[in-house]
């Protein structure tokens, strides 16, 4: 059994979904290991990472939208705002959804559905530069 530890550096232009299944499949590739587990954990509280589908755009916009009007910015209840009206609906979006995704790992690249792309899911209005946690085990 082999293990291997990488990152990738995403910078976001706010709020959105970036895909970052290439960067995945490249760093994979790179390690050699053909059937295993990959696990991904982005190190940050107000962003997110999901598995959605990578052909129709009007999901990614709806599913921004969608937690625009769950969440919204602003709430007189949030006391949390030292960042600004984003600050806690950003900790409350990256909640509800996942910091850290595992993907098994076939014939040396992550065993993703034909639709299925890897986003990381930016709930800050501001631009940022996120940091992605990568573990491969396997053989």
């Amino acid at each position: 059994m082999r293990q291997a530890q990488g990152w990738i550096a995403v910078a976001t232009g706010g709020k959105g979904l970036y895909n970052i299944t290439r960067e995945l499949r490249r760093w994979v590739a790179a390690q050699g290991i053909q059937v295993g587990l990959l696990t991904v954990f982005i190190q940050h509280t107000s962003a997110s990472l999901t598995i959605q589908e990578n052909t129709d755009p009007d999901v990614l916009r709806d599913m921004t939208e969608f937690f625009e009007r769950l969440v919204p910015e602003g709430a007189a209840y949030f006391r949390h705002t030292l960042e600004g009206p984003d600050d806690m609906p950003s900790h409350i979006r990256s909640t509800l959804t996942s910091t850290s995704i595992s993907i098994p790992v076939s014939g040396g690249v992550p065993a993703l559905g034909t639709w299925q792309a890897v986003y990381v899911f930016e709930h800050r209005r501001e631009p940022q530069r996120r940091a992605v946690v990568l573990h491969l085990i396997g053989e």
